[in-house]
């Protein structure tokens, strides 16, 4: 577990960086070089840096009424991507962004294909064997959802039941153990990606349907019969999302984690949150009026980078 905390007072991106980088003894006397990174030498070499972004997942990352990538999680790393160029020292970086989704994000980050993986991923101690992850960026936690008249209070009430999940995600892989541990003769569905998980719960198909709380909060507030569900109280498990970064390059780490933590510290974090969190987004105006929660204050507070879910609670 690796805690970062340096006060200071708002000051200009590069400033924040490379003080940043001081008060962590991350970079010695200077910023991280492109000797120290794999990536930040083919980056200055190719003068490309290649971001993944989910198309509609919002408000983390989704696509706009232009078909841009917008979100919470792409304006972080937009940030990222401001202190790569001035640490290159490039006039000019052009931003490659791929699409993945939940079954291609990690592998597409673990044969370095990609640069940066801004979208709704887990930071896990399973997919730290394969590929690293910045500090924490959001917390969430998973839930149950369901019609209100299934009258959904516990997981007991899953046995033999059908619940649906998004393929490739750490919801998936929870209900299969959950389901073999208290042998529940769940049948369960997968969805490609969220939205097809919730139309087979719109649809009657599953009678429940096991998410991140932020993104059923999402889906509920988009859609026409969103009042007709209703979220379990009860967390089944913490989900720490971080920014996916290339194995085995901690200088590019380190550059990545400056950046967040000079944003957490110097307080432009909360206006970022707000705007994607707390405010009317496109291209709906949904607002999901979702403050941030104490544990994600803690981690802005001192930001870790840790796949423990006890760190955070």
């Amino acid at each position: 577990m690796r805690f970062l905390k340096f006060p200071w007072p708002e000051i200009s991106s590069l400033r924040r960086l490379l003080l940043a980088g001081l008060a962590l003894g991350l970079w010695g006397s200077s910023a991280a070089q492109p000797s120290d990174s794999p990536t930040l030498q083919r980056i200055r070499d190719t003068g490309v840096i290649v971001m993944g972004y989910r198309a509609t997942s919002p408000p983390f990352s989704y696509l706009d009424s232009r078909l841009k990538p917008i979100g919470y999680s792409i304006e972080l790393c937009e940030r990222v991507i401001q202190a790569v160029r001035m640490q290159l020292g490039l006039n000019e970086l052009e931003v490659k962004r791929v699409p993945v989704s939940s079954a291609t994000r990690m592998p597409l980050v673990a044969n370095g294909t990609l640069d940066l993986e801004c979208g709704i991923t887990t930071h896990t101690a399973e997919r730290a064997r394969n590929q690293s992850f910045s500090v924490t960026t959001f917390v969430a936690e998973t839930k149950l959802l369901a019609r209100r008249s299934a009258r959904l209070r516990q997981v007991d009430d899953l046995r033999g039941k059908v619940v649906v999940s998004t393929i490739g995600t750490t919801s998936i892989q929870y209900l299969h153990a959950l389901n073999s541990r208290q042998s529940l003769g769940m049948r369960i569905l997968l969805g490609q990606d969220d939205q097809e998980a919730f139309r087979t719960l719109q649809s009657g198909r599953a009678y429940a349907f096991m998410m991140d709380d932020v993104l059923l909060a999402s889906l509920m507030a988009e859609a026409p019969d969103g009042g007709d569900f209703q979220m379990s109280s009860q967390a089944l498990t913490v989900e720490p999302y971080a920014i996916g970064l290339p194995p085995r390059d901690p200088g590019f780490k380190r550059l990545v984690d400056a950046e967040l933590a000079a944003l957490y510290r110097s307080g432009e974090i909360q206006t970022i949150y707000r705007r994607w969190f707390e405010s009317p987004i496109p291209p709906k105006g949904t607002n999901l009026r979702l403050p941030m929660s104490p544990a994600f204050q803690r981690v802005v507070e001192r930001p870790i980078d840790s796949p423990d879910p006890a760190q955070y609670q």
